[in-house]
């Protein structure tokens, strides 16, 4: 996993939150619509288990927290599972995503 080690990055001029669809207890599995460029671009799936491909792209997050150790922390963005031309982003959609999606832990929806 390459994930993204935020810098100082100064706003977010590229990429604009929509909306997030993921919902305790597995707020990991939703859809996330950002404005990328002006552009609309879809991310993840509707129901994570199936892997019902809904969205135009894969999700590229995960939980930082535990749910088994009580701890909620910010998301993980995998830099390698954003597509090519989305990278140079990166920076910019784990700062948005990290401010505009709930935190959750992992193992919340099992």
């Amino acid at each position: 996993m390459s994930v993204v080690n935020r810098g100082n990055g100064v706003g977010n001029e590229h990429v604009k939150f929509i909306s997030y669809t993921g919902k305790y207890p597995n707020l990991c599995s939703g859809i996330l619509t950002l404005e990328i460029d002006g552009e609309k671009s879809v991310f993840g799936y509707d129901d994570y288990f199936s892997k019902e491909r809904v969205c135009m792209y894969e999700p590229f997050w995960s939980s930082g927290g535990d749910c088994r150790r009580g701890t909620m922390n910010e998301w993980e963005i995998d830099y390698m599972d954003l597509p090519e031309k989305f990278r140079k982003y990166a920076d910019e959609i784990d700062r948005v995503f990290n401010q505009f999606v709930e935190w959750g832990c992992c193992g919340g929806c099992r």
